[in-house]
């Protein structure tokens, strides 16, 4: 099972689902979307991956075919114990504007993508890629576009955590740091120029960002 595609079609056959059983399974009108992606001629975001992984019973690691490794997190591939160096999947970008399409295509060859980190995550870990500049700052910490943050989905998010948002029932995610103000919560841009969005039971927090890179060349 060397992609993405041949993974998802070996373990609905596991589970004796048909294409349609499974799109069904996942919320999906129709089963042409799950016969695209076990031919690989699309690559499905973050959401879908979430959807199909719950339906077939098996971790999001497991279909990127990163295996099960209870010591870094459950999606990690050791590359050097004596350092401890893990291996993560980029999955997607992810918007540090407004509201934003977090779950964009695959480039080719993109889902056998992995960055390396000595960060051993708590639960399922991936790289996203930063679009926009609204966690572009003047001074101190700052994420310009084309950052890549590294996301543990295993932290509990804690004003302060800069955080991975996400729509309820929807294909949208937001990069921002949380603050609680007067007993309410919001996600705060580093760029002032963007304007504070309240949480107010309009989306989840996906995960905690504990790792940043950025290419300078």
């Amino acid at each position: 099972m060397n992609t993405l595609g041949e993974r998802i079609a070996h373990y609905r056959s596991l589970k004796r689902l048909s294409q349609k059983a499974l799109a069904m399974a996942c919320g999906w009108g129709s089963q042409s979307r799950v016969g695209n992606y076990e031919k690989n001629l699309r690559e499905p975001g973050l959401d879908d991956l979430e959807k199909m992984s719950s339906a077939l019973g098996v971790s999001i690691a497991v279909l990127l075919g990163e295996g099960d490794s209870k010591e870094a997190g459950g999606n990690a591939q050791v590359v050097a114990p004596a350092d401890r160096s893990y291996r993560y999947p980029v999955l997607s970008s992810v918007s540090a504007g407004l509201w934003g399409d977090a779950v964009q295509p695959f480039e080719p060859g993109a889902e056998d993508e992995h960055i390396v980190s000595d960060y051993m995550g708590k639960g399922p870990c991936f790289w996203l890629r930063v679009d926009g500049d609204s966690m572009t700052a003047q001074y101190g910490e700052s994420f310009p576009e084309g950052s890549m943050v590294l996301v543990d989905t295993g932290i509990e998010p804690r004003p302060g955590h800069l955080v991975i948002a996400k729509l309820v029932n929807d294909d949208k995610a937001n990069f921002k740091q949380l603050v609680r103000d007067g007993g309410r919560s919001f996600l705060k841009p580093l760029n002032p120029t963007y304007p504070l969005i309240e949480i107010n039971g309009n989306c989840r927090l996906v995960g905690v960002v504990v790792e940043s890179r950025r290419r300078y060349i």
